[in-house]
């Protein structure tokens, strides 16, 4: 018998999706130093205000979710792919992260600039006060009560919420794989959907956008390109001709440099705060 869709247990599917593909839970979503130490690692990489290419368009989404002299919340920022066009639109910013090397590397940049606040808390256990705007982008990763974290956006923003999550569809290669050579791939185990179901449960009808995106990776050597594009097979032992194959019409060779493009997107959900 089909069951409704409002008998399924949306955070429930979340959780079980924060598993890996073996069952475990990998060791950055539950032990903080390994994930600080990511973070460390990361922004040491990055040049001067360093942003993704993608960070562009989906702000440019976001951007008509804030009104006018807004206080602004941001959880997570990372290193500041949303938190630079942020302080341009906003009157004063919150910056919330449980990475104390993030906050650093984003206070450099606003060193003379009293309306940024930082606060050094995961953002289940940060104590905020009610700003007009809160936003998130990409940052839900290690959040396990997704349930209780989109009632505290919903509690702590005035005017607005907004959660944005790039999504698949899954590079076309491993499709290619999976359907014509039979491997079992690394699928995404969690995804947008969830979390805009999951405020449908709460009571809360959000808005949801999708941006059609393009990411294209470069690769100077084939052997490169084969082995960053082969770590989402499953199964122990692949053919290496068969990635080959599989890779083959997705490729091309620009200015001595080996290119593959594919399409995915951004989910914009935004709602408007409501009394739960």
């Amino acid at each position: 018998m089909n069951r409704s869709p409002l008998q399924i247990d949306f955070e429930q599917l979340w959780k079980q999706g924060m598993y890996d593909w073996h069952g475990k839970m990998p060791e950055r979503m539950i032990n903080d130093e390994l994930e600080e130490a990511f973070w460390t690692e990361s922004i040491k990489k990055k040049t001067y205000r360093q942003t993704d290419a993608h960070a562009k368009p989906i702000y440019e989404k976001i951007r008509k979710h804030i009104p006018e002299n807004a206080t602004c919340l941001e959880i997570g920022p990372g290193w500041g792919n949303y938190t630079f066009p942020l302080r341009e639109d906003v009157n004063q910013l919150t910056l919330v992260d449980s990475s104390e090397s993030v906050l650093r590397y984003l206070q450099q940049y606003f060193i003379d600039d009293d309306a940024v606040r930082y606060v050094h808390a995961k953002w289940e256990e940060s104590e905020i006060e009610p700003h007009d705007v809160v936003v998130g982008v990409n940052c839900y990763y290690r959040i396990y009560e997704m349930n209780a974290a989109l009632l505290k956006m919903n509690h702590i923003a005035k005017k607005r919420a907004i959660i944005g999550l790039t999504t698949g569809p899954i590079q076309p290669h491993y499709v290619v794989l999976d359907q014509k050579y039979g491997y079992d791939i690394k699928y995404p185990r969690r995804d947008y959907i969830e979390i805009f179901n999951m405020l449908y449960q709460l009571g809360i009808y959000a808005d949801c956008e999708m941006l059609p995106l393009e990411r294209t990776y470069y690769y100077e050597s084939y052997e490169d390109l084969y082995v960053a594009q082969s770590k989402k097979i499953l199964n122990e032992t692949f053919q290496l001709e068969d990635v080959k194959n599989a890779l083959a019409d997705f490729i091309t060779e620009e200015n001595g440099q080996i290119v593959y493009r594919h399409k995915f997107y951004a989910a914009i959900i935004s709602w408007q705060p409501i009394n739960i």
